[in-house]
């Protein structure tokens, strides 16, 4: 593997020092059109780009204490937290806050400064369906697998899984399950890479992977690479670089990774980064953004690209991260 990296051509290896001044430059764009038409995303942003500037080892990339007080200032009474400063809570928001705060070591700074993690999981549980053992997304109710998982991501780094009913919620991810292998948004709905993401994962948080079709699943997984090299994330659509981290991470922790070729997904990623301004694209040619800059990384981390952290298949976070969490 390592030979194949020092042959690849200059262009085509990673721009490290480009895409961290890049994720660097975002919070300084508060002039651009852009910049407000996205403070929906605003703590999913930071999560992403922290994350990022983690596994390209510059975990000091963002200031902390601005960081955690940026993420102080979204949580509600309730214990949830919004996307950004007055909007309303929300579960994928929450859920990005508890990952930055375990990122950069600061469930203390969330106990004397913050509503505490014990609010934090009220407000995750309390979104539970007891009768159908889904999650919602707020108060409004949509329900998602994307919001199962998410609460069963942050709740187990909190610490406090006991407050939700885990055997219901893994008995709904069971009925997700198709004849392919794979798993859709809700029961009956078909099989598509992100949400075999958020299920595979769940499973795995709830040591449940004994439910999965392994030898199935792995079959329609590897399927989703094309002759480019990039992954899609079901049948007939394009390739993203997205789904170097969807797919990728599902077949890494069914022990199937082996079964796409690693060589043509390194190229296809590497190809979709501005090497000059930094940032990666969904496609080659096309305008960068952080989220697909996190996950092309992410893709490469997972297939061992030279200097870059290791990413935890399961949480979206360092290993680093996990292993201080959990214990190696």
């Amino acid at each position: 593997m390592t030979d194949t990296f020092q042959q690849l051509p200059e262009e085509l290896k990673l721009a490290t020092s480009a895409h961290v001044k890049y994720i660097q430059s975002l919070d300084t764009r508060k002039d651009e059109y852009d910049y407000w038409l996205t403070e929906h995303l605003r703590l999913n942003g930071v999560y992403w780009g922290l994350t990022a500037l983690h596994l390209l080892g510059v975990p000091e990339g963002l200031p902390r204490s601005e960081t955690i007080d940026f993420v102080l200032s979204c949580q509600h009474e309730s214990g949830g937290f919004g996307a950004a400063p007055g909007h309303d809570a929300h579960m994928l928001s929450t859920v990005s806050a508890v990952q930055i705060l375990a990122m950069v070591d600061a469930f203390d700074e969330l106990e004397s400064r913050g509503k505490g993690k014990a609010q934090v999981g009220e407000y995750i549980a309390n979104l539970q369906n007891r009768q159908t053992g889904t999650f919602a997304g707020d108060e409004w109710g949509e329900e998602d697998t994307r919001f199962l998982y998410g609460a069963f991501n942050a709740l187990s780094l909190l610490g406090l899984m006991h407050l939700i009913d885990v055997d219901k919620a893994v008995d709904y991810v069971a009925a997700c399950a198709n004849f392919d292998g794979g798993y859709g948004v809700s029961p009956g709905a078909e099989s598509h890479s992100g949400q075999i993401f958020t299920c595979v994962a769940s499973l795995t948080i709830a040591k449940r992977q004994d439910l999965i079709d392994k030898e199935r699943l792995g079959k329609w997984l590897s399927e989703r690479q094309l002759a480019n090299g990039g992954l899609n994330g079901r049948p007939e659509k394009r390739e993203d670089v997205c789904y170097s981290w969807w797919v990728l991470s599902s077949l890494e922790m069914i022990g199937k990774t082996q079964w796409i070729d690693r060589d043509k997904l390194i190229h296809f990623i590497l190809q979709c980064q501005d090497t000059e301004k930094g940032g990666i694209s969904d496609r080659p040619g096309d305008m960068v953004d952080v989220w697909h800059t996190l996950f092309g990384i992410t893709g490469l981390s997972l297939l061992g690209y030279p200097g870059l952290e290791l990413v935890d298949e399961v949480y979206c976070l360092p290993k680093s991260t996990i292993t201080r969490i959990f214990g190696p």
